[in-house]
């Protein structure tokens, strides 16, 4: 196996060379270019045939690299570390693979993605919100109260156990009337795992670069209605990592 291979960050339409500066993973300054195949290019640096950690350097330099691009074309997204031997074997992809990228560049064409997350500011609130009205942890909470001393173990977790249900009925229920207010701006969207109590919604959505604004318009409404009660974080437009993410397999590895 060589020691340099061809490290690929997305797939663009273009026929032509174009580079994007040294600005290619690894720390070496290699210079990111298009590497063709008809009308369709991938954006390639060199590389060592190495495996780079998932760490947060090298994860932005991959997506720093594939928003550069995405200032002039549409792209499609590879999955971090993705190596070639060489420019033959990118090439020899292109051709595969070229009805599927060009009809994936197609339905992504004039798209972008928009993240956005929301946390609850005040847990307490919710917390006493969850006791107040939720039947369940009512009843164990009044049942522990007439017992007139400390709850044993098994008690502690039944109560645990209800309040962590309820806790996850309300997150629900309340990313639910968030994606209700921008599902209509958008294309698609994607619900990913939320961390922590305090986060109700992971969200992002596709939207087309025409309805990006009305999408902003949307996202400063939703910090202001809901201003005593969530902070929102709002992210893009980025590209679409969340629809697209090209598995690319070489030789034997397919």
């Amino acid at each position: 196996m060589p020691d340099e291979g061809k490290y690929l960050y997305c797939i663009i339409e273009e026929s032509s060379h174009r580079s994007f500066g040294p600005i290619g993973i690894g720390g070496r300054g290699d210079e990111v270019h298009t590497l063709c195949f008809r009308d369709l290019a991938a954006v390639i640096s060199s590389t060592p045939m190495t495996k780079y950690v998932i760490s947060r350097d090298n994860l932005m330099t991959h997506e720093k690299v594939i928003e550069e691009v995405m200032k002039d074309y549409t792209v499609l997204p590879v999955r971090f570390c993705t190596i070639a031997t060489s420019v033959d074997e990118v090439r020899s992809l292109l051709m595969k693979r070229y009805q599927e990228f060009k009809n994936l560049l197609r339905s992504m064409d004039n798209k972008i993605e928009l993240g956005i997350k929301a946390f609850w500011l005040n847990m307490d609130v919710i917390f006493k919100e969850i006791g107040a009205s939720d039947t369940e942890v009512k009843i164990v909470k009044e049942k522990l109260q007439k017992k007139n001393k400390e709850p044993s173990l098994d008690e502690r977790i039944t109560l645990g156990e209800k309040v962590k249900k309820a806790l996850e009925k309300k997150r629900e229920a309340e990313a639910e009337e968030i994606i209700h207010i921008l599902k209509p701006k958008s294309i698609d969207l994607r619900q990913n795992e939320t961390v922590g109590d305090n986060m109700v919604l992971n969200s992002a959505f596709l939207v087309d670069r025409m309805r990006e604004i009305e999408f902003d318009d949307l996202a400063d409404n939703l910090t202001e209605k809901y201003k005593d009660r969530l902070q929102f974080k709002y992210v893009g437009p980025t590209p679409p990592f969340n629809f697209v993410n090209l598995v690319i397999k070489w030789g034997s590895e397919e």
